[in-house]
């Protein structure tokens, strides 16, 4: 299927609302990730309490500083209810804040699958609302359309894994199809085709391109094939990526990607006022 984005009446098309926040506040993207070794680090409990706490402590200390937080679904849900809880928090905080959120969930399945963990995460009003998630597109490209087409109603976002930073991935996304085509590309095509983008505006499809992928990114022809969506970029600060990987890794598109820290952030806390001056000065060395 094809089609455009459709404005949101609460705010318009998703990648029309991250291009501005982007302008705003440049180009860095908050990973929350309460992980067991960060909230011990925190002198926090591994419980969904301490996870709540740890959530508040990031909000407050983002909050009207990046373009988005990207809260990493997994950390919450190995609490189980109470730590949902704690996300569905954190969720309606950035959100009454107008601070974006991309809520890494992976999610990937097939028909009415699809359907529900759309619900779940992109229908305004429910619980776990956020503004974009991450999914998983192997089952097929067409296998995230329930996805994104209540994405598009909604002015939400999705953002389509294509080229991930683990040692393994190449075997699936850089694999070629009958026409010699790789995986990633296809991908990449799909989110451009519905997406909504044009010269002016970002789509509101983007595409998860590690930042340690290399040459990947430009010699499979991603940058050409997917000009106009954003590029969630994870492997910035601990995972070894830099200011430099902007231009080698992602060239031309570079002005698209939204740069993803955690841990070079987090190290910083418990300390809101530390938390800030961390993001202050990765914010003057992504400038």
């Amino acid at each position: 299927m094809s089609g455009r984005t459709v404005p949101s009446p609460t705010g318009g098309a998703f990648g029309a609302r991250l291009q501005r926040a982007v302008a705003e506040h440049g180009p860095l993207l908050a990973g929350v990730d309460p992980h067991a070794a960060l909230l011990e680090a925190w002198g926090l409990p591994d419980s969904a309490e301490g996870v709540r706490e740890f959530s508040r402590a990031v909000l407050a200390a983002t909050a009207g500083r990046v373009a988005a937080i990207k809260p990493q679904s997994a950390f919450y849900e190995r609490h189980g209810s109470a730590g949902i809880a704690a996300l569905e928090e954190l969720l309606a905080g950035a959100r009454e804040q107008g601070l974006l959120t991309i809520l890494d969930v992976k999610r990937g399945d097939i028909g009415s699958t699809m359907d529900a963990y759309a619900e779940a995460f992109l229908r305004p009003g429910a619980p776990l609302e956020a503004d974009a998630i991450t999914a998983s597109p192997y089952l097929g490209a067409e296998s995230l359309d329930p996805a994104v087409d209540l994405a598009l109603e909604h002015g939400k976002g999705v953002f389509v894994l294509s080229l991930t930073s683990n040692p393994s991935g190449p075997q699936v996304q850089h694999a070629v199809d009958e026409q010699g085509r790789p995986v990633a590309l296809t991908m990449a095509r799909h989110a451009e085709a519905r997406g909504g983008g044009d010269d002016s505006t970002w789509g509101s499809l983007g595409l998860v391109v590690g930042a340690t992928v290399g040459d990947a990114y430009r010699r499979l022809g991603i940058d050409t094939a997917a000009p106009h969506v954003p590029l969630l970029a994870p492997g910035f600060g601990a995972q070894g990526a830099g200011p430099a990987e902007l231009a080698e890794v992602f060239g031309e598109s570079a002005g698209q990607v939204l740069v993803s820290v955690s841990r070079a952030l987090l190290a910083a806390g418990p300390d809101v006022a530390a938390l800030e001056q961390r993001l202050a000065a990765l914010r003057a060395e992504y400038s």
